[in-house]
C-alpha cells in the first residue's frame, strides 16, 4: 500500500488489490459511512485510491485504521466483509492510543498471537487492554482482571480457557464463582444441591456454550474435563493441571480469597476477575478482591489487568451508564486515566 500526503489535511491512500476494497467499504459502504461517523472526515474513493480529509489527528486516525483493516483483510484465509464490530474496534483502538497526530498506531491490533481458536468461533482482542489481558492470560500463572461490566474480563478469560484446553496445554477446567446474592433474596430454591447453585453460574454456562457445542459442554462436565462449581466447594482441593477462573471475586471475603489462591497445583493456571463497584457483601464487609489487590500488587509474577469505561465493549450505552454511575456516587472506579 502507497501512501501520499497531498495536503495539510488531505490524505490519498492507494490500495494495492482492488479486489479487497469492497470487503474493506462493507454493504453499502458502512464501514466509510461508520470511520465518517465516529471520527468527522469525508472518505471519497476513486479506483483504488481513498482521499481522506479533514482536521490533521482525525485524517491521520482514519488512516491508519484503514490500512490496519485492509492488512487484515490481506492476512484473512477468507473473503468475508468486515464486521462493522471490527471497525468499531479499530476506532476505539486508535482512540485509546493516540494523543496527537504523531503518537496514532494501531500496534498489535492485527497480532494473530492473541486470537484464540476455540471449537465454535476465533475470539479476538477489541482494545489495547484486552490484548495485554490475553497476553497475560496466556503466558502468567496467576493472572487478574478488574473492570466495570462489559469490558470482557470473564469472556476473555474463559475463550482462553479453552483454547488451552483444545490445545492440550491444560488437561481441565475449572470454573467458579461465590454464591452471593445480588441484592435479591432467593429463599430456599427447590431441587437439589446442582439446581440451587446452577443460576449463581449460569454466566459461566453462557461463555462455554458460545465457544463450544452444547452436547459437548455436557459430555466434558460429565467426564470431569470441565467442572463448574461454587467457590466453597473449593477449600481442600489442589488443583493441578488446569485453568482456574474466580469470576465475580468482588463477592469473596478476605478468608475465602486466600483459600482461593492456595489452591494453585503444578502446571495450573488461575485467573482472578471483579468489578469493585458492584460489590454484594453485607455493608461494612471487606471484599477479598480488593485485599488481594493489595498484597498481589507486590508479586512481581502476578498480572493485574484494569479496565476502564473506554473499554467497554457492549452497546455503547453501557459505557455511558457506567459513567453515569460513577459520577454521581463520586467514586470513578473506572474513569479513563491520564494520557
Amino acid at each position: 500500500m502507497n501512501v501520499k500526503s497531498v495536503g495539510n489535511y488531505r490524505l490519498n491512500l492507494d490500495f494495492d488489490n482492488y479486489k479487497l476494497l469492497p470487503l474493506l467499504f462493507g454493504q453499502h459502504d458502512c464501514n466509510l459511512a461508520r470511520i465518517e461517523q465516529k471520527l468527522h472526515v469525508s472518505l471519497a474513493c476513486f479506483g483504488s485510491i481513498i482521499e481522506v480529509s479533514g482536521n490533521q489527528v482525525d485524517t491521520e486516525k482514519a488512516k491508519v485504521i484503514l490500512e490496519t483493516l485492509y492488512q487484515k483483510l490481506e492476512s484473512s484465509e477468507n473473503d468475508q466483509m468486515l464486521e462493522t464490530s471490527i471497525v468499531d474496534a479499530a476506532i476505539k483502538w486508535v482512540e485509546k492510543t493516540a494523543n496527537k497526530a504523531s503518537d496514532i498506531k494501531l500496534a498489535d491490533f492485527n497480532d494473530s498471537s492473541s486470537i484464540l481458536t476455540t471449537w465454535k468461533r476465533k475470539v479476538a482482542p477489541r482494545s489495547p487492554n484486552q490484548h495485554y489481558y490475553i497476553k497475560s492470560l496466556m503466558q502468567t500463572e496467576l493472572a487478574v482482571g478488574v473492570g466495570p461490566a462489559g469490558t470482557g474480563k470473564t469472556y476473555l478469560a474463559v475463550a482462553v480457557a479453552v483454547a488451552m484446553l483444545k490445545n492440550r496445554q491444560v488437561e481441565r477446567l475449572i470454573l467458579s464463582r461465590p454464591a452471593v446474592e445480588a441484592g435479591e433474596r432467593l429463599g430456599f430454591l427447590p431441587g437439589d444441591l446442582k439446581d440451587k447453585v446452577d443460576p449463581y453460574l449460569r454466566p459461566l454456562y453462557d461463555a462455554l456454550h458460545d465457544m463450544m457445542p452444547g452436547d459437548q459442554v455436557e459430555r466434558l462436565i460429565e467426564n470431569g474435563e470441565i467442572e463448574i462449581a461454587p467457590l466453597a466447594f473449593m477449600r481442600g482441593r489442589t488443583l493441578a493441571n488446569s485453568y482456574v477462573i474466580l469470576d465475580e471475586a468482588q463477592n469473596t471475603t478476605p478468608a475465602q480469597m486466600k483459600m482461593f489462591l492456595t489452591r494453585m497445583g503444578e502446571n495450573s493456571h488461575v485467573c482472578i476477575t471483579g468489578d469493585l463497584s458492584q460489590i454484594d457483601l453485607p455493608i461494612g464487609a471487606k471484599s477479598g478482591l480488593n485485599d488481594a489487590l493489595e498484597i498481589l500488587r507486590t508479586i512481581p509474577d502476578v498480572s493485574i489487568t484494569e479496565f476502564f469505561a473506554s473499554d467497554v465493549v457492549r452497546h455503547p450505552m453501557v459505557t455511558k451508564i457506567v459513567n453515569a454511575y460513577d459520577q454521581r456516587e463520586g467514586k470513578q472506579f473506572y474513569k479513563v486515566p491520564a494520557q
